[in-house]
Formats: C-alpha cells, sequence, structure tokens
C-alpha cells in the first residue's frame, strides 16, 4: 500500500501530464474482491499507466533482474518497480513459474486484484500474439472473475528497446468480467486451460482491436534477433484465438476529443 500511495503521488502527475491517459469501461472493474486483470501486452510502461487509471491497488509479478541491479542506477530502478507494485519473481520455468502462480494465487485469495500479461513478454511489433496458460490456471484455481484489458498506443510511446519513452497519449480499455465458473476443478486439464487461455486472448484482440499471430511472442522476438521474420499466421489469412476467424471490422480504440478529460 506504502507503495502505491508513492506512485499516486509523485509518479502519477508525470504520468498524467506526459501520456494524458484515457480510460474506457473501469466500470467493470469491481470495487471489492478479488480479480485478474489480462493485457496485452506493448511496452513497460504499461505497468506504469494501468494502475494510474484505477482507484484499487494492483500488483503484478515482474523478472527478478529488475530487482538485482548494482549501483545507483540498479537500486533506483529496483524502487521503481517497487513502487508500482511490481513483485519480483524467478521467470526462468519449472519451480520458478509454479512461484509465480502461487504469488498471483495469494494475492487473489487476499480479495486484491491481480495484473498479469497472458503474453508473458512484450510484443516485438505490436501485435497480439498467443497467450501462456497460466492466466487460465489461476483463473480456475482462484475461481475470481477475469477483467481483459487493451493497452492502447504505448508502444508508440516507448518502442522495443527505447529506455526513455516520448509524451504520446495513451489509452487502457478495460473489457467485461469474464466468467470460468463452468470450469471449476478442471485446473489440471491442459485442454481447458488452453480454450480458457484462447477466450481471454478473443476479448484482448476484439478490445484492442491488434492482429493475432498464433505463435508465443517470445519466439517471435527469437526470430527477429536471428534475422527472421515471424509469418502473420501459420495457417495463413486473419485468424483468430482457437483458430477461429478473425472478427470483421474491430479497429482500435480511439481517444476521447482532445478538449475532454484524459480520464473517462
Amino acid at each position: 500500500m506504502f507503495y502505491w500511495l508513492m506512485k499516486k503521488v509523485f509518479a502519477g502527475p508525470w504520468i498524467r501530464l506526459a501520456f494524458r491517459p484515457w480510460s474506457r469501461g473501469v466500470e467493470n472493474v469491481p470495487e471489492t474482491g478479488g480479480a485478474i486483470l489480462a493485457s496485452n501486452h506493448l511496452a513497460v510502461i504499461d505497468s506504469f499507466v494501468l494502475p494510474l487509471v484505477l482507484d484499487r491497488e494492483i500488483v503484478f509479478i515482474g523478472k527478478s533482474e529488475y530487482f538485482t541491479g548494482t549501483g545507483l542506477k540498479g537500486r533506483l530502478k529496483a524502487g521503481f518497480f517497487r513502487g508500482v507494485g511490481t513483485i519480483p519473481v524467478d521467470r526462468s520455468g519449472g519451480r520458478a513459474s509454479e512461484q509465480a502462480l502461487r504469488t498471483g494465487l495469494r494475492r487473489l485469495q487476499e480479495g486484491g486484484l491481480f495484473g498479469i500479461y497472458p503474453e508473458g513478454t512484450r510484443s516485438p511489433d505490436g501485435r497480439l500474439y498467443r497467450g501462456k496458460t497460466g492466466v487460465a490456471r489461476l483463473a480456475l484455481e482462484s475461481g475470481v472473475p477475469v477483467i481483459p484489458v487493451a493497452m492502447i498506443n504505448t508502444d508508440v510511446a516507448q518502442p522495443l528497446g527505447r529506455v526513455i519513452p516520448k509524451p504520446v497519449r495513451v489509452g487502457v480499455v478495460f473489457g467485461e468480467p469474464l466468467d470460468f465458473s463452468r470450469y471449476a476443478g478442471m485446473a489440471d486439464d491442459r485442454f481447458i486451460l488452453r480454450s480458457v487461455t484462447d477466450e481471454i486472448m478473443y476479448a484482448l484482440m476484439s478490445l484492442s482491436g491488434q492482429e493475432y499471430v498464433d505463435v508465443y511472442a517470445a519466439t517471435a522476438k527469437a526470430r527477429l534477433a536471428s534475422g527472421r521474420k515471424t509469418q502473420a499466421n501459420p495457417a495463413g489469412g486473419a485468424q483468430a484465438p482457437g483458430g477461429r476467424p478473425a472478427p470483421d471490422g474491430v479497429q482500435p480504440p480511439q481517444p476521447p476529443a482532445e478538449d475532454g478529460p484524459s480520464v473517462d
């Protein structure tokens, strides 16, 4: 709570001035009780902008490297990520991944908001990539609703590789809560987990207007690093999660008029 208040008081005014964030659908976030906020991930600043448009505290998990740097720069970075409610977690896989899920589940059982990026890492090119099933496990084991969240234009403000973002107006769109109580007790079924994850990613695609690519973002980054491009979709044509056809006419949400309030 202390770090959340610090963020609101000190970081909030600067973020508002630099990015003039607008939002829609905040009423879809419950005022009390646990909920998962599952968001697309375009830039590092997603974790700073999203909490700013909410009245409730939200916690994320972040790679432990953010907290282990040395010298003044390392201490400043660690303090900054703690200040926006990031919990350090080793993401090397296996037991480390399980630790991340346990951290999220504990937060939800305490009645808090837990933010997660189902893609697992930032999009390398602004498209939406295949979701990892950890978000589905969290939803089924906790029994809380999943609120899809679309970050808009944060990749324009902070393209991949850019440390200091530029002042560009960004947005946050909250979708209607997704209820997966029909799958209670089935968190060990990998087919159910994939189905739930795809449903969440479909909601994200519909909210954000992003093109969907049915490969993992980490795989796409590795291909780019080796000089190879990621094709639009392995099966060809516009697709949606779960192999469904992409919905027609979906466009990225637009901000309110420039003379309107920054946060709706």
